[in-house]
């Protein structure tokens, strides 16, 4: 059982989208200014938008004879099953736009360094149950920057109020203003067998050997 909130503005069919104003700026005497200088009279946190990173959130579960089999069929759930994972600390960068899917647009190449945030949890024994959820909050200047925050309990219920209390006191740690907090969680229970939940936000894969990157999904940068 897997759910993402997708309300509010800027939030359609699980796009994150932030809009800012693209008209002219009058100058003194020759009209419209040029874009260059729009930049520049614009305050450097107020920058036209200009998406640069589409981070891809997605949930899955898993089940197998072994914690780590059932980690790795949520993985495979996902597109990531291939992926060497490096783990963030959970900030969002400028220019970022968030995209709520099946996680990863398409499979990671076999072996690709794959930078994420994750929440994961096990649980294994009849009845038993494991939630994971990953929540954010936005700067509400349209930069696109924000927090993840990530966490796991026994059910989602238990994840959604850790998530909310911690990017509560995180946002109010820093001077900038944010916006509502969204979630993306998932719940699962074990028949017997162990069980894993899953979320994940994937930023960007690199292959070895490579300056080249690619966006989660495989696309070249």
């Amino acid at each position: 059982m897997a759910a993402c909130e997708n309300r509010g503005p800027g939030f359609r069919e699980g796009i994150m989208i932030h809009n800012t104003p693209r008209s002219g700026l009058l100058g003194p005497r020759s009209g419209l200014l040029g874009r260059h200088w729009i930049d520049l009279l614009r305050p450097q946190d107020r920058a036209i938008f200009r998406p640069s990173l589409t981070i891809d959130i997605g949930a899955a579960t898993g089940a197998g004879p072994t914690a780590i089999s059932a980690f790795d069929a949520a993985l495979c759930a996902l597109g990531a099953g291939n992926a060497n994972l490096i783990r963030l600390s959970s900030v969002i960068p400028p220019r970022a736009v968030l995209r709520r899917g099946r996680g990863a647009s398409e499979p990671v190449p076999w072996g690709d360094r794959l930078y994420c945030v994750y929440a994961v949890q096990h649980a294994s024994g009849v009845g038993a149950t494991a939630a994971a959820g990953i929540g954010w909050a936005l700067r509400d200047d349209g930069s696109g920057a924000g927090l993840f925050v990530e966490h796991e309990a026994e059910t989602t219920d238990e994840v959604s109020a850790q998530i909310h209390a911690s990017l509560g006191e995180m946002v109010g740690n820093r001077p900038e203003d944010f916006g509502p907090v969204r979630l993306c969680t998932t719940e699962t229970r074990s028949e017997g067998a162990p069980v894993c939940a899953l979320v994940m936000a994937a930023y960007q894969n690199i292959p070895w050997n490579s300056g080249t990157t690619r966006g989660s999904g495989g696309a070249r940068r």
